[in-house]
């Protein structure tokens, strides 16, 4: 059965009150993993976000080993699978102190080879999201990654991302080159993660927050816990429904065979 990913990302902007407080929500909610960002604003590059304040923001929703751990052990008291996204192989090291099982490399660094590479040989499973990357590309990168240990996310890059540019046929087409593939939704609310259970997907990532008010960008198009709930309880219809319970009628049609069938036929 598809598994959700509730994407915290940095929305907690690195008050550990706060980001426990979405990792409790979304376990209460229907997540079966939830995922935050490691990463060093130092090695963030000159870029548009040097002007439009989002450097100041990066920096102040930075998790520093110390922090991270915290998360790491709440959710491990609570029952919650928390794991991170590395952007660097000095992320991926931080990481791989407190949790080696697995970890996640963002679109943007789906091309990046050391930090993959790093990755397949110190953590027993690895999540890539293929966002901006061709499929020749993603093919490329993970090269050296048992087939076993690896999830590719087919993802769009866009935030938040139009319905008509969600391309999901596109889990198809990664299933014809790995094992295990899931689906990273960037979309309003939680109708393409509902429709992209016709493809099976392996697990369904969200940006989950707690309130929408909080600052950054990504709290604006995340969903809330009665979104959360609500696409749980889709996911698990969904399982209901098509599960295959054998090519005879059911145990639930047994009286209404007996007493309704050949009911208009004279004997």
């Amino acid at each position: 059965m598809t598994k959700i990913i509730a994407e915290i990302g940095w929305n907690h902007m690195g008050n550990v009150k706060l980001a426990k407080k979405m990792i409790r929500e979304a376990k209460k909610n229907g997540a079966d993993l939830v995922k935050t960002q490691i990463f060093n604003t130092k090695n963030l590059k000159s870029g548009p976000w040097d002007s439009d304040g989002r450097r100041e923001i990066y920096k102040k929703a930075e998790l520093n080993k110390i922090k991270f751990k915290q998360l790491f052990d709440y959710s491990k008291k609570i029952k919650c699978k928390f794991f991170a996204s590395a952007m660097s192989v000095e992320d991926a090291k931080l990481i791989k102190e407190i949790n080696n099982n697995i970890i996640k490399i963002p679109s943007m660094e789906s091309r990046n080879q050391p930090l993959i590479d790093y990755c397949a040989k110190n953590f027993k499973n690895i999540i890539i999201s293929s966002g901006t990357s061709t499929l020749k590309e993603i093919l490329k990168s993970c090269k050296n990654i048992p087939k076993k240990k690896l999830t590719i996310l087919h993802c769009v890059s866009s935030y938040p991302c139009k319905f008509t540019d969600t391309n999901l046929p596109k889990i198809d087409l990664f299933k014809k080159y790995f094992k295990r593939v899931g689906f990273s939704d960037h979309t309003l609310g939680i109708k393409a993660s509902v429709l992209s259970l016709k493809y099976k997907p392996i697990y369904i990532e969200k940006h989950f927050t707690t309130s929408k008010a909080l600052p950054g960008r990504d709290n604006k198009f995340a969903i809330l816990p009665n979104e959360l709930k609500s696409l749980k309880d889709y996911i698990n219809t969904n399982f209901e429904i098509n599960k295959f319970k054998g090519k005879n009628y059911l145990k639930c049609e047994i009286e209404a065979r007996k007493i309704y069938s050949g009911r208009w036929s004279k004997k």
